[in-house]
């Protein structure tokens, strides 16, 4: 588990110190999230849907390794998504499903499991630093939720792996949980796919809601993924999203 003891705020003269640096990390995930939406607008028209599909993803997973090798040689911060490595090459749709503590929580997990498509905002699609590849990758645009189930279900069974914050929000904590949306468990009985639980962990307040990511936290700040349980879809979806919500309740609370 993550140390999760209260830990002091950076002084002044560490905050003058390595807020830049901060920034600059930060400006070096925007600049790469550009070069490859660039790159992506080029390659949308020319490439058929399902190659487009996979170098989509595989674009999007690389730019997010490579800003965490870059993360983790500044110093600021550093994750531990190894647990996610299990997943890389298995066959058939698969939910998963993870707490929300940051607004990095998506870069944690697509970094290490290439092969996923995520649920956006509909207004991220037209986003400079994330329209194009999310486009060349096929995410999902939650503007409808009929259509975002449709589409979700069509992927899943497909075999590939959807990304889901099933709060639909960030957590409130680190170890809480908002109650889950009945989406997920809709989705995996319609596609016959299971849901694995997945555990972010942190004991930073960084980019929780109302945190700026420019604001330096409490330093290093560190990320931890584990693998949880997995649940195999129900005729019952909402039994099941209420099992869901009790594990990651009990989990998150250790």
């Amino acid at each position: 588990m993550t140390d999760r003891r209260r830990r002091r705020p950076p002084s002044l003269p560490v905050r003058l110190l390595l807020t830049p640096w901060l920034l600059l990390l930060l400006c070096w995930l925007g600049l790469l999230s550009l070069a490859w939406n660039l790159v992506a607008v080029l390659l949308y028209p020319l490439l058929p849907e399902a190659r487009g599909r996979a170098v989509g993803q595989a674009g999007v997973a690389g730019v997010y390794r490579l800003f965490w090798a870059s993360a983790r040689l500044s110093g600021l911060l550093r994750i531990d998504n190894d647990a996610l490595a299990a997943l890389r090459d298995e066959p058939g749709g698969l939910i998963l499903a993870a707490n929300h503590p940051s607004l990095l929580d998506a870069l944690v997990i697509v970094a290490r499991v290439p092969r996923t498509v995520c649920i956006m905002k509909a207004s991220l699609m037209d986003n400079v630093f994330l329209g194009a590849g999310a486009r060349l990758a096929r995410y999902i645009a939650n503007d409808s939720p009929r259509h975002m189930i449709r589409s979700a279900v069509e992927r899943l069974k497909a075999g590939d792996h959807l990304v889901l914050f099933p709060e639909g929000t960030r957590s409130p904590s680190p170890t809480a949980i908002h109650p889950l949306r009945p989406g997920i468990t809709l989705m995996a009985q319609r596609a016959g796919v299971p849901i694995q639980t997945v555990l972010i962990e942190t004991d930073s307040p960084y980019a929780r809601k109302g945190w700026p990511l420019w604001r330096l936290p409490p330093l290093p700040v560190v990320f931890r993924v584990r693998l949880g349980a997995r649940f195999t879809p129900e005729t019952d979806h909402e039994a099941l999203r209420q099992r869901v919500q009790a594990y990651f309740t009990q989990e998150l609370a250790r």
